[in-house]
């Protein structure tokens, strides 16, 4: 038979002191590693293998006498007892020279009086000869040797199969499984030997090997039947009754054992059954918790589904004392095992707000599952709580149907309260994200006066209401107030997340660390995939994306999509598509910018109510419909705004863009001078940076050097502090910057990584046009790298005016520009215009117009 090799273990026996302990339940394949190390270091002939029996002590003597010369045959006399055999082997082997082993196999089966002698055999034996003692049970009186540093233990937990172990066992039986299926079947059997042993017989040949160790438990014939005659049935009724009865528990206690045995002694039994190596394991110091090995916790369940027990008495009588002794979780699944719906409503109801607080919304769904669908419809606290489950796993639209719900339910009397609390927690949330601050106010004032836990959520509920009407400062307020570190980590872990995306309006820096923060305490605690993580990844992503760091933005947001669900968390999905829409739009993209904007406008639907925050966005996917070539299309969405909107700071920037790319700089500088004197309100500051930028391509575009240099230094001062680049991506200037870095400027460092940056773009190396120029188009483009105006064009022409500023947004439409630097730039690099075009090739033109700046700036190209 091939044997699994286990170097890590033979090495251990190799360097072990005088006494060696090998400890572990039937089947853990004690022996098979001691024959199989003794064989690998070819120690075979230098061993005394020894089997326990009731001829004990003769059985050893001959055993050793066959290892070594020094022990004398063994000869009957009257006085030769068990001591005085110890005694004569003490002295025969006193002069051992070389390494002997002795080994004894089931130990356990020892009596007591040769157990007794064998502790005195360890204690005195001399130091050549080692003693390897194999046992099902623990030993005791081996402490001495412990003390004196010259005992080694090998236990159950060191015997269970490795994955390569478990791999190579299969390979043997030349069965072949996935990883993960391999994984799953040496979960399952916690890599006990026997168990994957008996699994890999059955496995040879199988039809569908995957399906088996899908089902793969205690109650598999040759495991159940390898169990119950090596472990169950060698325990007393009164233990096998304990065993059976306590099966139906994840975790046993010594009161919970004598409750549904109905005798005492329960703590001693499991605590003898471990130290038994009876597949009980203490799960806590104090050894007063145990757990079941899984195979065998499947054959005692099967055992007891065998008798006539009312298992449904046990799961309630189990339910209560759980409830009462601070399990709650655990006391839900057995009212529910026990089909108990109302105990297991009443217990979920009352625990529901714990386990929200806590961050365990995944155990919540758990229990919730739990229930029939007949039985949520007909409970209006059941409906309540899948309200809150739909907040985290499905809709907010489903949220509210079934808080309807709820509210027609009937209650009964002595229920009213705690029902009526519950839809209000849950209403809170779902204001929360809907960011309905009235809403979210009035409900806040209900809930503070129960605990501090509830107050510090209906703080952080504030949050989000007041930071999509803009008001960040008071956002910020109510997250610090809201923040508790020690009772609820899961509450300051939220708070951190949505003060991240607050602070994203007022400083990158805070947002960053509060970030960080909060990714930190998510990963320690599990809550990654919880919504408000979720937040933070996006925060984090938006941070790197306006930073211009767009690869690394774009791994934040990935993994904010994959914990987002849009639509339980409309707010948040916002946040994603336009951090989304962002990165679109800096690398030229701009129908996909478009389309997350489409995602946002969707999602915005299930709001409230307009607030400020979404109006501000909506300037800014208008800003992608102009890079896209809409200009018509945002003309009329624009011209269709009432006016203390369209005089908004957003809605300007936007039409000073227009203005652009009709080729018409003034009036884009007139659309820009309310913002750029705050006149014009922003609801981000940042967007400020913007508004100079657009001002300095405007100034440039009508031969105002000075003026363009001042616009772009202020913009350049503005994004320094947070390093918000993205606006030089949206906005490429590169010529514009490289004739500001060659003068007196503040920022030179910063100008050097924007144009590290802007080498990266995909307008430096742009793929093929998909949209062909005209013929027409292209006689307009020739005339591009030159100074001439639109009317000085269209005389060469002899087109109108109205036609060359048609030719000419359509150039910017397909080449991706909206400035004629960029335009012609990107018509080089493509090949449209050549590397060095001269305008001695153009066609005679007339005389240039005499006109002054301003005057002539209204028709010439920015």
């Amino acid at each position: 038979m091939k044997v699994v090799r286990r170097p890590v273990l033979f090495e251990r026996l190799a360097a072990a002191a005088r006494v060696t302990v090998v400890s572990a339940p039937a089947g853990s394949g004690k022996s098979m590693l001691v024959r199989s190390w003794l064989e690998d270091a070819n120690l075979t002939d230098r061993v005394a293998w020894v089997s326990s029996r009731e001829t004990f002590w003769p059985t050893v003597l001959n055993a050793l006498r066959h290892a070594s010369p020094l022990v004398r045959p063994l000869t009957p006399a009257p006085d030769l007892d068990a001591s005085a055999m110890v005694e004569r082997l003490l002295t025969d082997l006193a002069p051992l020279t070389e390494r002997l082993w002795l080994v004894i196999d089931d130990v356990h089966e020892l009596s007591a009086a040769d157990a007794r002698q064998l502790e005195l055999l360890a204690l005195r034996a001399p130091a050549r000869l080692r003693l390897v003692l194999i046992t099902r049970h623990e030993l005791r009186g081996l402490h001495r040797v412990r003390l004196d540093g010259e005992l080694t233990e090998i236990r159950a937990a060191d015997l269970r199969f490795t994955l390569d172990d478990a791999r190579q066992l299969l390979d043997f039986a030349e069965v072949r499984v996935s990883g993960q299926t391999l994984a799953s079947l040496l979960d399952r059997t916690e890599g006990w030997v026997a168990g994957l042993r008996l699994a890999a017989l059955s496995l040879a040949g199988h039809p569908d090997p995957e399906r088996f160790v899908a089902e793969f438990s205690g109650s598999e014939r040759t495991v159940a039947e390898y169990l119950l005659e090596e472990v169950l049935e060698r325990q007393t009724p009164e233990v096998r009754e304990l065993l059976l009865r306590t099966s139906i528990l994840e975790q046993v206690n010594g009161e919970l054992a004598n409750l549904l045995t109905g005798s005492t002694g329960g703590e001693r039994i499991l605590q003898d059954l471990e130290r038994a190596n009876a597949f009980v394991h203490s799960v806590d110091t104090g050894r007063t918790w145990f757990r079941y090995h899984r195979l065998f916790a499947g054959l005692l369940r099967l055992e007891l589904r065998r008798t006539a027990t009312d298992e449904a008495a046990l799961h309630r009588a189990a339910a209560e004392w759980l409830a009462s002794n601070g399990h709650p979780t655990e006391a839900i699944r057995h009212a529910q095992a026990a089909r108990d719906w109302p105990l297991a409503t009443r217990l979920l109801a009352d625990h529901w707000p714990a386990l929200h607080l806590d961050g365990r919304s995944a155990t919540a769904h758990d229990l919730l599952t739990g229930f029939p669908a007949e039985v949520i419809a007909a409970q209006a606290e059941l409906a309540t709580l899948r309200a809150a489950d739909e907040l985290a796993h499905g809709s907010v639209e489903s949220a509210q149907r079934y808080l309807d719900q709820a509210e027609r339910n009937a209650v009964a009397e002595d229920r009213r309260e705690q029902a009526s609390f519950l839809r209000d927690l849950v209403r809170l949330m779902l204001a929360h994200r809907l960011g309905d601050l009235p809403a979210v106010s009035g409900l806040a004032q209900r809930l503070p006066a129960l605990n501090e836990d509830l107050r510090a959520l209906a703080l952080i509920s504030l949050d989000s209401p007041e930071y999509w009407t803009a008001n960040f400062a008071g956002a910020r307020r109510h997250l610090e107030r809201g923040r508790t570190r020690e009772q609820r980590p899961y509450l300051e872990f939220s708070s951190l997340a949505y003060q991240a995306a607050n602070e994203f309006f007022l400083s990158f820096d805070q947002a960053a660390d509060h970030g960080g923060q909060a990714v930190a305490l998510a990963e320690r605690h599990g809550w990654t995939d919880e919504p408000a993580a979720g937040v933070a990844y996006m925060t984090l992503g938006a941070v790197l994306a306006w930073q211009g760091l767009l690869d690394e933005s774009q791994r934040w947001v990935q993994r904010a999509e994959r914990t987002i669900r849009p639509e339980a968390q409309p707010l948040a999905g916002m946040g994603i598509a336009h951090v989304r829409a962002t990165l679109a739009m800096a690398r030229g993209r701009n129908a996909e910018a478009v389309a997350a904007f489409s995602v946002a406008d969707r999602l915005a639907r299930l709001l409230t109510a307009p607030n400020p925050m979404t109006l501000a966005m909506r300037g800014f996917q208008l800003q992608a419909l102009v890079r896209l070539g809409e200009t018509e299309r945002v003309e009329g969405i624009v011209a269709s705004f009432d006016r203390r909107y369209r005089d908004h700071g957003e809605v300007r920037i936007v039409r000073a863009m227009l203005h652009l790319a009709a080729a018409d700089p003034l009036a884009a500088s007139d659309a820009l001078a309310p913002v750029l004197d705050r006149s014009a309100p922003v609801v981000w500051p940042t967007w400020r940076t913007q508004a100079y930028l657009l001002e300095a391509v405007a100034q440039d575009a009508l031969g105002h050097a000075t003026a363009a240099g001042h616009a772009l230094e202020r913009a350049l001062d503005l994004a320094e502090p947070d390093g918000a680049l993205v606006w030089f991506l949206l906005h490429p200037t590169p010529d514009l910057l490289d004739r500001h870095a060659a003068h007196r400027t503040r920022h030179a460092g910063l100008i050097a990584g924007i144009r590290g940056l802007l080498a990266g773009r995909a307008f430096s190396t742009p793929a093929p046009l998909l949209d062909p120029l005209s013929e027409a188009e292209i006689r307009v483009l020739r005339y591009l790298p030159t100074n001439l105006s639109i009317p000085e064009i269209a005389g060469a022409l002899t087109v109108s005016r109205n036609t060359v500023k048609t030719h000419v947004r359509n150039l910017y439409r397909k080449l991706g520009a909206h400035r004629r630097a960029a335009a012609v730039e990107q018509a080089r690099t493509t090949g449209l215009l050549a590397p060095s075009l001269s305008e001695a090739h153009l066609p005679a033109i007339p005389q240039k117009i005499n006109a002054s700046p301003r005057t002539s700036s209204r028709t010439s190209i920015p």
